[in-house]
């Protein structure tokens, strides 16, 4: 059967369109998807309807997260590959699903459709709307971020032995024993700390990975010392330190100025100097790039790259394929490149999982010989045997992964869930008992674990308002007087917030009886309940209807403000405030003031470590309420209590790596609300798997 003799939905592209209407109507399909296959349809109407179809897939899989569409994938299990919701309510008449729709279509049809297409062809020096590479189908401006990322990677691998010959090795070995001490045996378990210092600073490109607590970042700011340190007090390294969201920037910094605390570098040669020239500033990527306001480009690129010498970006499992690309392409070649993150955690959510893709291999370590020789003359400790690969791979070269948690060890409560889920080792056992649960709380009695019980009801589960009982009490109980200076209201706006931030529920969907937006309404309603909130506080609306503001209320910002200086994912809350303050004029002694003036509402932001940035509500366009927030929004925050709120309802959202990232944002304890048993040991059986070709960019090179 060629591909012009289908029948049914291929048979034209009117019925086509009709398909991918129903498709849409049941959810399968976004109206982007299908808008651009009428686009496309458009500027060439003898495209084939499999040809057509194929723009719809791809365009898809892009919303999903996913680089291109893997045909062979495709073909063999449509439905799975896809992933599409059930088929609907019993009684319900679904659509014809992608197995019944290609049924019978070989890789033969679909490659003829292609190559017979003007939608579709060749990456290099082409200019179709879709890129056909023989086993995939990428939208291109995808193709082109895949390979502007490995064309860049690829070039900073290239330089890696210049870059190692102007590393002076007894040098860097005197400073890499100021730093960590002189090791006691080359062959025992080796410092993979030390390891990934000695292999940064050998490097232009490099990559840090590792879970939770691993020391990622006081291993880069001793990679920074040492770099500083051969540099010479008198010459200070141009250094950036980024992150990808505002909250993950703001975690940083904190950790940074801590851990420089820590450090002692006041005890080195030349510490002081020393310490004045590492950065204590974190910004966005976005910010640090330059970005643009309501477009994708940016100020800072392949023509007019970054002032830097080093730059490390933190976080790097949030960047996607695009930003991920405009960011290699603007760091110079002569300046070093270091992205830190877990591997395990959630990807962006935009396409692609770029820091995965890199890191795929880190567990094996799959260091070559030399690489091993090299890093024991530089440190003086021994790769292991079981880590070294005579064919490992150029890019394993550049890559550590740090293995031992220092926030919870491998036999706490934390660690031993957070380990099992991660490996895939949880289960259903008989009667359909979490195995997983039952294998760690079997375990020494652990209060950093606490499990939840739900009944599923509509009441509010037990647990769920008493996590911001803290910040809502201290709220009142510390409210300064109204003509107390400015300096104490800004005091008490920053320990709310930070005792708002100890607690927090994370939820895996937005929608439902255990989504998001009924455990923020829920969760209210059980706060005002209680008397920790106001039907009416400040004036300013109740907790009834969408978008009302009330004191105390925890918002998130979903959008870069920039002109209010707001990132995606900073954190307010909303207080009231005398109104002198709120508009900015002169604390109270001035006698401008008029007695019993009630309070206003404004939402405090933290600025940096010591600011507060106060905002009117009305201001604010682009904030959700934030008692409950998603595990992707969670991303790079860290909190001591972490509540994960699991549906009733299986779905493919919930995997692997959305547990581990939830279980990993607590520090002390853990608490799993399920109103099925079972959830938790199914998602950890389901492995996000990004379709993508960074890989094939960087296998077999040189």
């Amino acid at each position: 059967m060629s591909a012009g003799t289908h029948t049914g939905a291929l048979a034209s592209v009117e019925a086509l369109m009709g398909l991918l209407g129903e498709w849409e109507s049941a959810g399968w399909l976004r109206g982007v998807d299908r808008a651009l296959v009428r686009f496309l349809h458009e500027q060439a109407p003898e495209a084939s309807p499999l040809a057509l179809l194929l723009v719809a897939l791809a365009s898809h899989q892009v919303g999903r997260g996913h680089v291109c569409l893997e045909l062979g994938a495709l073909l063999e299990t449509p439905d799975a590959t896809l992933a599409l919701p059930p088929e609907g309510p019993p009684g319900s008449q679904p659509p014809p699903r992608p197995s019944v729709v290609l049924q019978g279509v070989s890789a033969e049809q679909v490659a003829q459709a292609l190559d017979g297409s003007v939608l579709a062809g060749p990456g290099e020096a082409g200019t179709t709307p879709l890129v056909f590479t023989g086993g995939q189908v990428y939208l291109r401006r995808y193709w082109e971020a895949e390979r502007r990322i490995g064309q860049a990677i690829r070039a900073r691998l290239e330089d890696r032995d210049a870059w190692q010959d102007a590393l002076e090795v007894d040098a860097a070995r005197g400073w890499l024993d100021r730093l960590f001490g002189v090791p006691a045996d080359a062959t025992a378990d080796p410092d993979w700390q030390r390891l990934a210092c000695a292999l940064a600073a050998g490097s232009g490109f490099s990559v840090i990975t590792g879970g939770p607590g691993t020391g990622k970042t006081t291993t880069v700011l001793r990679l920074l010392a040492l770099l500083q340190g051969l540099q010479g007090p008198e010459d200070p390294l141009r250094i950036r330190l980024a992150a990808p969201t505002g909250k993950a920037a703001a975690r940083l910094n904190a950790s940074v100025s801590g851990a420089l605390d820590r450090l002692g570098l006041e005890t080195l040669p030349d510490g002081d100097a020393l310490r004045r020239n590492l950065p204590a500033e974190v910004v966005t990527v976005h910010r640090l790039l330059g970005a643009r306001p309501d477009t994708r480009h940016f100020r800072h690129g392949v023509r007019n790259p970054l002032a830097v010498d080093v730059l490390v970006v933190d976080e790097a499992s949030m960047i996607d394929l695009e930003l991920m690309a405009s960011l290699v392409e603007a760091v110079p070649r002569t300046a070093r490149l270091i992205l830190l993150g877990d591997r395990d955690q959630l990807a962006s959510v935009e396409a692609g999982a770029v820091l995965g893709e890199l890191c795929h291999r880190a567990a094996g370590g799959h260091y070559t010989p030399g690489t091993g020789e090299w890093l024991e003359a530089v440190t003086g400790m021994t790769v292991p045997q079981a880590m070294q690969d005579a064919n490992g791979q150029a890019l394993d070269q550049h890559i550590v992964m740090l293995r031992q948690s220092h926030r919870f060890g491998a036999d706490s409560g934390i660690g031993r869930l957070a380990a099992a889920v991660n490996a895939g080792e949880a289960s259903s056992g008989a009667g359909g008992d979490d195995a997983v649960l039952q294998s760690v709380l079997a375990g020494p009695e652990d209060p950093a674990l606490v499990k939840l019980a739900v009944d599923g009801r509509t009441d509010t589960p037990e647990g769920e308002a008493v996590g911001y009982s803290g910040y809502l009490q201290g709220l009142r109980a510390a409210r300064p007087a109204p003509a107390a200076p400015r300096a104490a209201w800004e005091d008490w706006a920053r320990d709310v917030l930070a005792a708002h931030g100890r607690f927090q529920l994370l939820c895996a969907v937005r929608r439902g009886p255990w989504g998001l937006e009924t455990l923020n309404r829920r969760i209210a309603a059980a706060l005002q309940a209680r008397g920790l909130l106001e039907a009416d506080a400040g004036g300013s609306g109740g907790l009834e209807g969408h978008g009302s503001w009330f004191e105390g209320r925890p918002v998130i910002v979903t959008r870069n403000d920039y002109a209010l200086g707001l990132i995606n994912g900073d954190i307010g809350i909303a207080l009231a405030v005398p109104a002198w303050l709120a508009r900015g004029e002169p604390e109270v002694g001035t006698d401008i003031h008029e007695d019993g003036e009630p309070p206003v509402l404004r939402v405090a932001f933290l600025a940096g470590e010591d600011r507060v940035r106060w905002v009117l509500p009305n201001r604010l366009e682009a904030v959700e309420t934030a008692f409950a927030l998603t595990v992707h929004k969670a991303q790079g925050s860290e909190f001591e209590h972490v509540a994960l709120v699991l549906p009733e309802a299986d779905s493919p959202i919930l995997t692997r790596e959305l547990a581990y990232t939830a279980i990993t944002r607590a520090s002390r304890w853990f608490s799993l609300l399920e109103p099925r048993a079972g959830t938790l040991a199914a998602a950890s059986q389901r492995q996000i798997r990004r379709s993508g070709g960074l890989r094939r960019w960087l296998r077999d090179f040189p």
